[in-house]
């Protein structure tokens, strides 16, 4: 599929027609964000390029220790191990090309890469709050019904969330993927931005934006306020939970449990709603990027330290695994 530029001009003149048959095929955006300072270019390569990697090895080092102690093989840690997953695809979605750019002058990217790239971004952020939902009411059921856990979150039950999260995530992605397609483009392919996302792209339509701001407030705000409400109203109910039984002990341990989590979901939801759902401004261009940035290259980076420094199953399988190599 294509997206065609129309300038149109509204006086009538002898080339209009010809205007229109002539019309530019659009086939690359320019990604301009991060890189219009090139003295800051090669330092920002090597630290994003750290950080990408560190990125990759915890994540797929957590999913290693998940999937090999037979210990971590309960619901607690199928989810976590789905969330390095995530993050680990949410960063390569974003960072590579990112890192290339950094690099080359041209700094183009094709409109089916572009397309492709926004796709794979959207099933990625939108599962990764499906699953910080899920990993809440995990928590839920498990502190405040324990005798009951293993009957409520049975494998089943677990694999029907996973499913529930990737599928609302792909839906997602479709239904903002299709509508993108209404839009044309005849002032700038100019992307102040890093990857392609759907807010620079209506910045720059020639299309009326309406309906893709008005499905972003909708579909990305439900699916945000749904799962802050899931998690939130989980943890007071453990919260209570804990507070009844008055016991320091429990206490330490459930908030051992539940703080990784509780400050992986802050840092993951807060910038991501200011970026969909405040208000736009003009102004906004350079808030939104770090924004961006923080939950497309951050969050990833930090969940795998979060979860482990704070865990001691995963810090004890570590330790096992790392004495059998040693």
């Amino acid at each position: 599929m294509y997206i065609y530029i129309h300038c149109i001009l509204f006086q009538r003149t002898p080339s209009k027609d010809m205007e229109k048959e002539n019309a530019t095929l659009l086939t690359e955006f320019v990604l301009t964000g991060l890189t219009h300072q090139r003295e800051w270019k090669i330092p920002l390569f090597l630290a994003f390029l750290v950080i990408y990697l560190i990125t990759i090895m915890g994540n797929l080092g957590l999913i290693s220790l998940i999937w090999n102690d037979p210990h971590l093989h309960i619901p607690m840690y199928l989810f976590l191990g789905n969330l390095a997953f995530v993050d680990t695809w949410l960063s390569s979605t974003v960072t590579p090309n990112m890192l290339v750019n950094f690099l080359t002058k041209s700094q183009m990217l094709s409109l089916s890469e572009c397309m492709v790239q926004f796709f794979s971004f959207v099933i990625s952020a939108t599962t990764e709050c499906f699953l910080l939902a899920a990993m809440a009411y995990d928590r839920y059921v498990a502190i405040c019904k324990p005798l009951l856990y293993p009957l409520i979150m049975t494998n089943a039950l677990c694999i029907r969330l996973l499913v529930l999260s990737f599928l609302g995530g792909f839906l997602h992605a479709l239904l903002h993927e299709s509508f993108l397609f209404r839009l044309t483009f005849c002032n700038s392919n100019i992307i102040y931005h890093f990857y392609c996302d759907i807010i620079p792209l209506l910045k720059i339509s020639c299309t009326d934006p309406s309906i893709n701001n008005l499905i972003i407030f909708v579909f990305s705000g439900s699916i945000q306020v749904f799962t802050i409400v899931t998690v939130l109203v989980s943890y007071t109910l453990v919260l209570f939970t804990i507070l009844k039984k008055k016991s320091v002990k429990g206490l330490r341990k459930a908030f051992s449990t539940c703080g990784a989590h509780l400050l992986s979901v802050s840092l993951y939801y807060g910038p991501l709603l200011f970026m969909y759902v405040h208000p736009r401004s003009p102004q906004s261009d350079d808030q939104d990027m770090m924004d961006s940035l923080f939950y497309t290259v951050i969050i990833p980076f930090l969940n795998p330290i979060i979860y482990s420094l704070r865990n001691k199953k995963v810090i004890d399988s570590l330790t096992k695994t790392l004495e059998k190599i040693v």
